[in-house]
């Protein structure tokens, strides 16, 4: 059976500034999972370039997999450093839209004043991104979401809140496109079973992913919210679920360990 370990990045695998622990528990799991030939996947919202500057940053393991932009990107990434665009996927997501690209979503919101477009480098064919207060979140996702329904546009709408810098965060995707989603196509398209995956989160982003009945790890600093969320999915199916007691890196060491995957 293979062995893959699937995780988030920010709050996740990146070893946290405040907890000492990490570093040396990065190094650890680095070996242990080159050692058992464990194909590691990276799952963020990040852009590849902000992908490779954490890899870079933070000595992270080279990953086989790239899924970012909140799943509507997916890349195959080599020893050598050599990153390949996995162009199924991209097919499939124009599938999806139709004759509605995230240019003419963005028309949509020309004049909307609450919502400010971020950088070029995190837009991208598959998804639209904007600031926004994050004080007005969720009147904001109701304006979006309403937008897009009156339009008949084949997108649904992701807000979040930035960790770093607390702005208000508003993702348009095509319809159910996800991280999770972006994850099941990876593993149909591997030919792998859920079985063999292992995924690791810590934040709200990552709920689809880990109730999606892949076997999961929830970091210690995750909220407590979000931590009950996930026990009561899996209330009937325990075995599936690892709540680390530690935070970040060493939660996902210690998960990793849990269900033998090193």
């Amino acid at each position: 059976m293979s062995k893959v370990l699937a995780t988030d990045l920010d709050g996740t695998l990146i070893p946290l500034s405040n907890k000492p622990e990490n570093e040396p528990d990065l190094d650890t799991l680095r070996a242990e999972l080159e050692a058992k030939q464990v194909t590691l996947t990276f799952v963020t919202g990040r852009h590849l370039e902000s992908v490779q500057e954490a890899i870079t940053q933070h000595r992270l393991p080279l990953p086989a997999w790239i899924i970012c932009d909140v799943g509507t990107s997916v890349y195959r990434s080599d020893e050598s450093g050599s990153i390949e665009l996995a162009t199924a996927y991209v097919e499939h997501l124009r599938s999806l839209i139709g004759d509605f690209p995230t240019s003419r979503v963005h028309e949509l919101f020309a004049e909307e004043t609450d919502l400010r477009k971020q950088e070029e480098e995190k837009q991208g064919e598959f998804k639209l991104s904007y600031y926004c207060d994050a004080n007005q979140l969720r009147k904001i996702i109701n304006l979006v979401r309403d937008t897009i329904t009156r339009h008949e546009a084949p997108y649904h709408v992701i807000g979040s809140v930035d960790p770093f810098n607390g702005d208000g965060l508003i993702d348009l995707l095509p319809t159910d496109v996800s991280k999770a989603y972006a994850l099941q196509w990876w593993t149909e398209h591997a030919g792998m079973d859920n079985s063999e995956l292992v995924f690791s989160g810590d934040s709200g982003n990552d709920l689809a992913a880990m109730t999606a009945g892949y076997r999961t790890i929830v970091v210690g600093n995750a909220a407590l919210d979000l931590i009950e969320t996930v026990r009561a999915h899996y209330d009937h199916e325990p075995a599936l679920l690892y709540v680390a007691e530690k935070p970040a890196t060493s939660g996902v060491l210690a998960g990793c360990r849990h269900f033998g995957l090193i």
